[in-house]
């Protein structure tokens, strides 16, 4: 008997261990421990010999694969749907795109309705996910997807008698899966999930891969768009089509009416917003799979509580001059635009444009560069720890900025090479040559900057001292004067007059830390309006090729190089990832700012 009840206490024990930190009810069962103030249960660490993380990488190896599947078909579809000698529809396109929006859009559901739903399904949640300012900037560019949506609907609608009904459907099918993939980020981003594992990773790589397609379909239209305005006679296999409108060239179909054409240019002056949304989306939601199963340590996933203060102890001057080279930015892009796309170009005035667009862009990324190192400089006599527990946010942040610079570094390294071999050698291919090479130091140091920024501990309160100090004055600043320091009554009037020796060492410690922090708070102050400005100049560096700024093939000089379908190749390739990166580094950089 004693041998049985002795095992039944250690089966019971080891029960205890493998349920975690619960306690028993009064029925006997194990009722789960609250969540703790990281948003995570209590879970043994592992040096106490508690539950290990579920064996994942059979479910994660077949979500992966099913998301290759689907983006190398998203991507065979809209490459072929772009050209016009290649025998594929865009209305093909578009079928394929809505039937997977309706699959995601039904798994989206069924997750919020079910999964989430069920008992011990989210047992922790990862803080570091989706931030206010991340899911805040969501939700605006999913308000402008949805205009740009009734925008697309309008148009597609004033064709209804030549056009396939896929074409008006797409439009409406993307505002319902816009809509719920948007509540469905905003209430789950951060969601550590631990039921229904290989579905909920098969879901949502699903949801990944019908983003990226949808972002392959919105770059793909609105480069046609542009091939076909900067160059609408061009025929061949050099040409293309504009995606969604076969049969713009017909009289049938032709957007004569002032509506159609307030429709058209609408939603294509719309898809810049449309693309970061995708974008977006798919980071937040390849968070979500890396954190299926996961179990966070508690003090791994601890994040201090960081009030967004937007100018808080700073001095405003590199958000005046972010906001300076912003508003001259957008005026330099409104001449810049009015100028290329003028029926009359004479040539000197093309090169007048191209020159004043070269000449602001070589200053302000001078202006960039100078203060990326400046604050990485900073950042070397910075004594905040770095953080070094596992976090997918951040992990995938670096990937990000470092793989969505690469776009821009081709670009830059074919128009070096391009300019040096070609000729004549006159001022605009000196500006363009600068212009390059800025291009590359630029994002260079911006990223070292960024990914320092990224991996520091928060910082303390401000104007702390040490424990000991605390436990004695209870203030960090401490008046000396008032100080109640007790001298024998015996002493004479002499050395009642004199301080005393502990009150003397007492007065260098306190003005000690009191020089320490004033210190510490130039070095923040400067991060803080270093991160400011970097943030304001990546805005306007985004707003400049979003919205119809295009050197590359202004400045003919690389397309007499490499020939019309190797450079138009390059650019179309490349170019949205250096557009991605723009706006990738502006959340960054507000997260190095708040960090700061």
């Amino acid at each position: 008997m004693t041998e049985v009840s002795t095992w039944k206490d250690s089966e019971i024990r080891r029960e205890d261990s493998i349920m975690g930190a619960g306690q028993k009810d009064d029925k006997g069962n194990f009722a789960p421990e609250p969540l703790s103030p990281t948003g995570c249960h209590k879970f043994p660490s592992a040096s106490s010999h508690g539950p290990k993380e579920i064996w994942k990488k059979g479910g994660r190896v077949f979500s992966v694969l099913l998301a290759i599947n689907l983006v190398l078909l998203a991507c065979t579809l809209v490459s072929g749907g772009a050209f016009k000698n290649v025998p594929l529809h865009d209305y093909d396109v578009f079928f394929m795109l809505t039937i997977v929006m309706l699959i995601t859009t039904a798994w989206m559901l069924f997750y919020i309705f079910s999964t989430s739903r069920r008992q011990e399904a989210i047992p922790c949640k990862d803080r570091h996910a989706g931030p206010i300012w991340l899911r805040g900037g969501l939700v605006l560019f999913a308000i402008l997807t949805l205009v740009m949506d009734v925008f697309k609907t309008g148009y597609y609608s004033s064709f209804f008698h030549c056009l396939s009904v896929i074409k008006i459907m797409y439009p409406i099918v993307q505002a319902v899966f816009v809509i719920v993939q948007t509540y469905f980020l905003w209430v789950s981003a951060r969601d550590c999930i631990h039921v229904h594992l290989d579905l909920t990773r098969c879901g949502l790589m699903l949801t990944l891969t019908t983003n990226l397609a949808v972002w392959m379909s919105a770059v793909t239209d609105e480069s046609v768009h542009k091939a076909e305005t900067k160059n609408p006679n061009a025929n061949g296999t050099q040409a293309h089509r504009m995606a969604g409108l076969k049969a713009a060239s017909s009289h049938s179909c032709h957007c004569g009416s002032p509506l159609c054409q307030i429709f058209q240019n609408g939603y294509f002056w719309l898809y810049p917003f449309n693309i970061e949304y995708s974008l977006f989306a798919s980071a937040m939601v390849y968070v979500m799979w890396k954190n299926v199963g996961r179990l966070i340590d508690s003090h791994a996933n601890h994040t201090h509580h960081r009030k967004f203060k937007l100018f808080k102890k700073t001095y405003f001057l590199g958000f005046i001059m972010g906001l300076l080279v912003l508003v001259t930015g957008i005026a330099v892009l409104i001449v810049y635009e009015v100028q290329v796309n003028s029926k009359d170009k004479p040539q000197m005035k093309n090169k007048q444009v191209l020159g004043m667009y070269y000449i602001f862009n070589i200053i302000c990324l001078s202006l960039m560069s100078v203060v990326s190192i400046g604050s990485s400089i900073v950042y070397r006599y910075d004594k905040r720890d770095m953080d070094r527990h596992k976090n997918p946010t951040r992990t995938l942040d670096v990937a990000l900025l470092m793989g969505a610079a690469l776009g821009q570094y081709a670009i830059s390294y074919y128009s070096i090479v391009a300019t040096v071999a070609s000729s004549p050698r006159d001022t605009i291919n000196a500006l363009n040559l600068s212009y390059a090479l800025l291009m590359i130091a630029q994002h260079t140091f911006q990223n070292i900057f960024i990914i320092e920024g990224l991996h520091r501990q928060p910082p303390e309160e401000e104007h702390k001292v040490d424990s000991q100090q605390r436990d004695i004055y209870g203030l960090t600043f401490v008046n000396i004067n008032v100080l109640s320091l007790r001298v024998p009554e015996s002493e004479n009037a002499l050395s009642s007059t004199t301080p005393p020796e502990g009150a003397i060492q007492a007065h260098s410690e306190v003005t000690q830390s009191v020089a320490i922090p004033k210190k510490v708070n130039w070095r923040r102050r400067f991060l803080k309006e270093s991160s400011m400005f970097l943030l304001m100049c990546n805005i306007i560096l985004w707003i400049m090729p979003a919205f119809g700024a295009r050197p590359q093939f202004d400045n003919d000089t690389e397309l007499k190089f490499y020939g019309n379908p190797m450079w138009a190749a390059i650019v179309d390739i490349c170019l949205p990832f250096g557009i991605f990166y723009r706006m990738h580094a502006v959340a960054s950089l507000l997260e190095v700012y708040i960090m700061s």
